[in-house]
């Protein structure tokens, strides 16, 4: 499991935090891994008990969690991916 945490400091955290957890999704993907992002790590690590835990691994700072991201071998093979909805995408000239 890896957790991401942004700095709470800095204006873009959520934003940035996302991206690091879609890219390492992809690059999971990419090695024949599948991960899947779940979505609790900032309401934990809004809890004392859990700031403590950073502290005990030195991440000194205020931390907002965005995700954390489980990895592993899938048991089968790995889906395609869903038909894509109409009309989503428009293309201006």
């Amino acid at each position: 499991m890896l957790i991401v945490l942004g700095r709470k400091d800095w204006p873009t955290h959520v934003y940035d935090g996302s991206l690091v957890m879609g890219n390492m999704m992809l690059a999971a993907h990419s090695l024949g891994l599948g991960g899947i992002w779940i979505h609790r790590a900032k309401e934990e690590f809004d809890k004392p008990e859990w700031i403590e835990v950073l502290d005990n691994l030195g991440v000194q700072g205020e931390w907002e969690g965005i995700g954390h991201l489980v990895v592993g071998y899938p048991d089968g093979p790995i889906p395609e991916a869903a038909k894509r909805k109409d009309n989503r995408i428009f293309w201006i000239e």
